[in-house]
Order: C-alpha cells, then sequence, then structure tokens
C-alpha cells in the first residue's frame, strides 16, 4: 500500500504547473438592475506548448477572459495564476514586472507606435524595461516573420500585414511566458491573415511558444491545439483540434444552446 501512495506522490509532484489557470473566476460590470456578468464561475487551465483559442458570439466573455489572464482586469471573484505566481496577491508595480517578464500580447488594430522604426517598436518591451535584445535572437526573429528588409521602416511605410508581423516579434522578443493574441487578423485581408496564422503557428510548433488567441474565425480557431467555447459568461465546449467545419458545426450548436 505505501507504495502505491509513493508512486501517487511522484507522479503529483511530476504533473506541470499549468503555464495560466483560473479558478472561480467571474467579472461583473456595474451592480442592481444594470449589472453585466461577463464571465461566469469559470475555471480552466492552459498549459505549456500549445496554442488555445477561444472563441464565442459577440458579448460571450472570451475577450474578458483573455485581459483578466493577462492581467489588464481583475476577476470580480476567482483567482488567476501565470507560472504559478497568483496575480491577486500583486500590487500594480508586482503586476506590470510580471507582465513584462511573462506575457506578450498582440493587438487587432497593432497598436504601434507611429514615430519609431520596425525595429524601435519590436525592441520597445526591452527598452522599457532597460534591458537589450540579444543579437542573435533579434536577427533569427525578423528573418522567422519576414521584416529582415524592413526594419528601418515606421508603421506609416508597412502593410497591414507587415504592421502585424511587426506586432508578432514585439510580443515575442522577450520570450514570454504566454502570449495573447486579440482578434490577430481581425483587420488583414484573407490572404494576409493566412500569413499571419502561419507565423503564430509556426511560434507554437518552432520555439514552443504557448500562446492563447481569442478569435471569431473559424479559418483562424483550425490552427490551435485546442479551442475554447464560451457562452453567456461560461466555457461551453472544450474540443481539441478540429477543421473549420467542425469548428462552425460548434459555433451553431453553442448559438442554438
Amino acid at each position: 500500500m505505501r507504495t502505491v501512495v509513493v508512486q501517487t506522490e511522484q507522479q503529483e509532484a511530476a504533473k506541470p504547473i499549468p503555464v495560466v489557470a483560473g479558478a472561480g473566476i467571474s467579472r461583473t460590470y456595474g451592480s442592481g438592475d444594470t449589472a453585466v456578468h461577463a464571465l461566469r464561475d469559470v475555471s480552466v487551465e492552459v498549459m505549456s506548448g500549445k496554442l488555445t483559442a477561444v472563441m464565442g458570439p459577440s458579448g460571450s466573455g472570451k475577450s474578458t477572459l483573455m485581459h483578466i489572464f493577462a492581467g489588464l482586469d481583475k476577476p470580480t471573484e476567482g483567482d488567476v495564476w501565470i507560472s504559478g505566481t497568483a496575480l491577486g496577491e500583486l500590487n500594480d508595480t508586482q503586476l506590470t514586472k510580471l507582465r513584462r517578464e511573462h506575457i506578450g500580447f498582440i493587438f487587432q488594430f497593432f497598436n504601434l507606435l507611429p514615430m519609431l522604426s520596425a525595429k524601435e517598436n519590436i525592441v520597445l518591451p526591452l527598452s522599457i524595461a532597460g534591458e537589450k535584445a540579444e543579437p542573435a535572437w533579434l536577427e533569427q526573429l525578423t528573418t522567422t516573420v519576414g521584416l529582415q528588409d524592413r526594419l528601418s521602416h515606421r508603421p506609416s511605410e508597412l502593410s497591414g500585414g507587415q504592421q502585424q508581423r511587426v506586432a508578432i516579434a514585439r510580443a515575442l522578443v522577450s520570450k514570454p511566458t504566454v502570449m495573447f493574441a486579440d482578434e490577430p487578423t481581425g483587420n488583414l485581408d484573407s490572404r494576409t491573415g493566412a500569413e499571419i496564422l502561419a507565423l503564430l503557428r509556426e511560434s507554437v510548433d518552432g520555439y514552443g511558444q504557448t500562446t492563447v488567441m481569442v478569435t471569431h474565425d473559424p479559418h483562424a480557431a483550425a490552427i490551435a491545439d485546442r479551442i475554447l467555447f464560451l457562452a453567456d459568461g461560461q466555457i461551453v465546449k472544450d474540443v481539441g483540434p478540429s477543421t473549420t467545419h467542425e469548428i462552425l458545426a460548434a459555433l451553431e450548436e453553442v448559438a442554438a444552446s
């Protein structure tokens, strides 16, 4: 009997720690009759080296969940951890430091600084932290995203796809524990969007980059290792890799429920 207990303890010790975890997360905006319950008692874990897509109809809570996971918003109830650190136990300075060290973020509208060159935008997170990019890593990264001949250009001199490539490189340059992507193809044409999705998939397969992507696009979700479907602030479906057709069917099922 003792041997069984020892094996169980060893297995428990070897169990990987989730990169991101949430337990009993609820988020309410406002109060009384006008209160909006964006999330309702959500518990979920995100493991390392995987791409997780979050889908759901407008108002389902998917963006709220991502913002809470990224430390950009706080839950009304519940707890969030990144690499085992409880965000609720951190003050503002500590939370800023954790975001800087552990989190990369890709926005739908790029959020590049117009007065900086592509290279300056890419290394901005490190510059703010008083650090410098490793030359070999920066060269590898800019080559991977196809920007090596555009580094001196400002955002206004770049196409939408090139600007999003800059945003992806900026999110990856500090080698974050987890990268969040908020509708990363929502402002791009289908061909450019497909190229950006290929880059996101490559960052997972090539660098082991844990990624959480909010999207309404079934084609985008089809590159994911796991898909969470939200409705009315709750996770109502959790599936593994799926085809575009299967994702569309799941969305219809969620919408009908």
